[in-house]
């Protein structure tokens, strides 16, 4: 099970408890990080009965009912709802995942909702993205090629080189994996990370890419790349079902082969 990272000289302490409305049947206990970092106070664990009878069927369901109906200083990022923008991604049952994909009706006993692990928290269940955002730009996930398109059409692919794209374009930047991973845990400052190392072998695999070979001169590196160590959270945890590990992987596999 993850965990995840508290502010400077602080412990969770209990915090407040909302009981459903009377006359709920069907009940569950949602147990819920705060943290406001405007407030001076440690963080805490809020529990909220709902009332399921009253509530749609995933964990954002009820997390937008209880910020709609019992309490609005909850705070949380969330958008498409279909598991496809990655913003709902947080720790629940002990297990990074996408809140809007996760059925209440999965979890036993208590709800148990973090921010996703290891991360500086911005408030509640909402963690600092900006040091991952920041690995990410540094291997340019963008298409980069000096030979111009046909001026009649796109660049263009045989089935078998967009078959190779398959499990790596479909990676919404959730970071549940990122977050899942100790090495990433331990190293965050220089290590890329599974997240940003698929979306780099995204475009090392990439057919109508032409910086191959920059790309991974810029990977070549005792931290960026080398601190996998294959304990693959990763892929456990991937609410899309992705191995980053592969990825990562493949990579090394490259330039090994560059080496011989």
């Amino acid at each position: 099970m993850a965990t995840f990272t508290l502010p400077k000289n602080s412990t969770i302490s209990k915090g407040k408890h909302y009981p459903a409305p009377h006359g709920a049947k069907k009940v569950r206990s949602f147990k819920i990080y705060r943290w406001n970092p405007d407030d001076g106070e440690n963080p805490r664990t809020d529990t909220y009965d709902i009332d399921l009878d009253a509530c749609g069927p995933m964990v954002l369901d009820a997390l937008i009912k209880i910020k709609n109906e019992v309490d609005t200083t909850l705070t949380f990022r969330r958008s498409c709802r279909e598991g496809i923008c990655g913003s709902c991604s947080m720790n629940i049952d002990g297990l990074n995942t996408l809140a809007c994909l996760k059925p209440i009706e999965d979890v036993k006993g208590e709800v148990r909702i973090h921010p996703l692990p290891h991360m500086p928290v911005v408030k509640d269940l909402v963690p600092d993205l900006s040091q991952i955002y920041a690995q990410l730009r540094s291997v340019e996930p963008w298409l980069k090629a000096d030979t111009p398109p046909p001026p009649d059409g796109e660049r263009l692919q045989s089935k078998e080189e967009r078959a190779k794209l398959d499990g790596l374009w479909e990676c919404i930047l959730c970071f549940c994996c990122s977050t899942a991973c100790p090495s990433y845990w331990w190293n965050g400052d220089r290590y890329l990370g599974p997240a940003v190392l698929l979306q780099a072998y995204r475009w090392i695999a990439d057919s109508r890419d032409e910086a191959t070979g920059e790309r991974l001169d810029a990977l070549e590196d005792p931290f960026k790349l080398y601190r996998c160590h294959t304990i693959m959270n990763c892929a456990r945890t991937c609410p899309k079902g992705l191995n980053p590990g592969q990825a990562i992987g493949e990579i090394k596999k490259m330039l090994a082969e560059r080496q011989v």
